[in-house]
């Protein structure tokens, strides 16, 4: 049941109920535990009317049922949250907000500064959810505990934690996804590797890693003599600043007249540095008096826009002693890699630079399709995200929400072409499969033949018969990396 006005008027700010926080949430500080539970989800109640997107779509939840008390006080305020969100479908069938989330100050704060965080540094291909699984290596975090025990893209996982990677029973299944993907930093894991032809190796490592935004960065020598820039981009950090400035600065002293930005394992984060990337690309004469991305939040007829961002420093999350313009390359087009990683804060950098003709060529797989942004609401230790605005780009254009495709049609069709990503060849590498389709275009102005269509999370193994009765390994990303994340205007 939705609500309806009278109920909307009947809340009360969320101001009134804020930092009044339950004893026995120990996120909070301690001076703020004189509160209740009760209150506190008062509070996010009160929050979601002020700012969610679809706020006439929360359903009429009792506060008081069993399974939002009790003293486990995270679980009942993400349990509560949680079923305050729309319920309703997309036209494609998709749930409307599979996206708001809640998480902790702790761990925002982690991401949003690039501090440690939970995981190896690992980004794992899977062919199939069930078994045979196929589940590989595609990415090591340079630096990490996994690069220094020589875990490389393309490894094979043979098992974990002692259960076989295609393990069908449910119970393994979520251990595989346990051991692969832990939510707390320290936990230790062993797993059995194969590399290629190889001998099975076992590695042992534990839990906890720091991300570099900008891992690769080289110029590539084209045939034609030109020069082309390939930069890998994992993650819209505050660390991203100064390294995306210090890449294009270094492309242009350089000479890159064509770019390569490789998103394929970008999930999101500070839309600002999104921002930033296409003002660099994009220079001072296409982005003038444009927007980067307009916002609609959940006031009909209200709007707002922000523009792109030309200072290297980001205002209202560091001390911006001075207003250092950031270097352009003033390009026309730009190649970007993308599979279904590439989400949120990168889908919008896509966006914004096909807002004011920049012409995109897309290389790899379909985006994952959120549309959305979303400001942290801090109260009591946790930060809730409640997906706040639908983004459009400058000429109006928002409707990616099943993703950028390749090659595709309609507005969400961007040129280019559907690849695979290729776990056979490293990274940056001119062979790999994606990067190498990418020159091909550049220098052809079309997509290599044969074309290998690119694959999903979900596909099945080739030549491999799917078990439909084992257990489905349901991968777990960090909402963190996967969100459009908006500083509010001061």
């Amino acid at each position: 049941m939705n609500v309806g006005p009278d109920v909307h008027r009947s809340l009360q700010p969320s101001l009134i109920e804020a930092n009044q926080c339950a004893p026995e949430n120990a996120e909070a500080e301690a001076q703020q535990r004189t509160g209740s539970l009760d209150i506190e989800k008062r509070w996010i109640r009160s929050r979601m009317d002020e700012v969610y997107l679809w706020r006439r779509d929360v359903p009429d939840v009792d506060a008081g049922a069993p399974e939002y008390s009790g003293p486990d006080v995270p679980r009942a305020l993400n349990a509560y949250f949680n079923a305050l969100r729309s319920q309703a479908f997309t036209a494609s069938g998709k749930r409307r907000d599979a996206y708001s989330y809640m998480t902790t100050v702790r761990a925002l704060v982690a991401s949003t500064y690039g501090q440690e965080q939970p995981g190896f540094g690992i980004e794992w291909a899977m062919a199939s959810s069930r078994p045979p699984r196929g589940i590989r290596v595609a990415y090591v975090q340079p630096g990490s505990e996994a690069a220094r025990l020589g875990i490389q893209r393309g490894d094979a996982l043979v098992s974990a934690d002692g259960i076989p990677a295609d393990a069908s029973a449910e119970d393994d299944a979520n251990a595989l996804a346990a051991s692969l993907f832990p939510r707390r930093i320290g936990t230790r894991h062993a797993w059995v590797l194969r590399s290629g032809t190889g001998p099975d190796r076992a590695v042992a490592l534990a839990s906890g890693f720091t991300r570099t935004p900008v891992p690769i960065r080289r110029v590539l020598p084209a045939a034609d003599g030109r020069s082309v820039g390939y930069l890998l981009f994992v993650d819209h950090s505050v660390p991203a600043a100064a390294a995306l400035s210090e890449a294009m600065k270094d492309f242009r002293e350089k000479g890159v007249t064509d770019l390569v930005i490789d998103l394929r394992y970008n999930g999101g984060g500070l839309t600002v540095i999104a921002s930033q990337l296409a003002y660099m690309v994009a220079g001072d004469a296409r982005t003038a008096g444009k927007a980067f991305v307009r916002l609609q939040d959940n006031q009909p007829g209200s709007s707002e826009s922000d523009p792109f961002e030309r200072q290297r420093c980001i205002v209202g999350m560091e001390d911006c002693a001075s207003d250092e313009r950031l270097p352009t390359l003033q390009l026309e087009r730009v190649f970007i890699l993308t599979q279904q990683g590439t989400c949120s804060a990168s889908e919008m950098l896509i966006n914004g630079l096909r807002g004011i003709d920049v012409a995109v060529v897309q290389i790899g797989g379909v985006t994952c399709g959120k549309p959305y942004g979303f400001t942290p609401q801090v109260n009591c230790g946790h930060a809730y995200l409640p997906t706040r605005v639908a983004v459009s780009n400058e000429l109006g254009f928002g409707g990616y929400g099943d993703g950028f495709t390749p090659g595709g049609s309609g507005g969400a069709g961007v040129p280019g072409c559907a690849v695979a990503d290729d776990l056979e060849h490293p990274l940056g590498d001119v062979s790999e499969g994606q990067l190498a389709a990418a020159l091909h275009y550049r220098a052809e102005g079309r997509c290599p033949l044969p074309v290998v269509s690119a694959a999903t999370t979900d596909a099945a193994a080739p030549g491999a018969a799917r078990g439909t009765k084992a257990a489905v390994l349901q991968p777990w990303r960090d909402p963190l990396r996967e969100n459009a994340h908006l500083i509010p205007r001061r």
